[in-house]
């Protein structure tokens, strides 16, 4: 049994217990875009409720344009640590020094770079 799959649906994998899309999408949710050890979170869009697993997934697979987290909703789970499944807020995700808070799995520092892809600026 592969741990990869591709989910195109807004369904909910039943690996993750969220609705969640992506493109070859492993067990800690990395992807086909971003699959390095520290790529394990999976991200909300506000545009459809659905956890993607980097914002080229959502492209790829929602067949609408993304729409970023609002800041209106920053008190909301938004961000999926795919090795322990914990859900947290925007805010508690950039306050984690780049490590899940529940379980301690690195996340990949460089997505900073690309955070308005996901939210609105604080």
């Amino acid at each position: 049994m592969s741990l990869r799959r591709t989910t195109l649906a807004p369904a909910v994998d039943p690996r993750f217990g969220v609705p969640l899309r992506g493109i070859s999408v492993d067990a800690e949710t990395r992807c086909a875009h971003y699959n390095g050890p520290t790529d394990v979170v999976a991200l909300r869009f506000a545009c459809c409720e659905t956890y993607s697993s980097c914002h080229r997934c959502h492209d790829e697979a929602a067949g609408h344009a993304a729409q970023v987290w609002p800041r209106a909703r920053f008190d909301e789970p938004s961000v999926l640590c795919g090795v322990c499944r914990t859900a947290m807020t925007w805010p508690a995700y950039l306050a984690s020094g780049n490590a899940c808070p529940a379980c301690a799995a690195a996340f990949n520092p460089g997505c900073a770079a690309h955070a308005g892809r996901y939210a609105e600026a604080d």
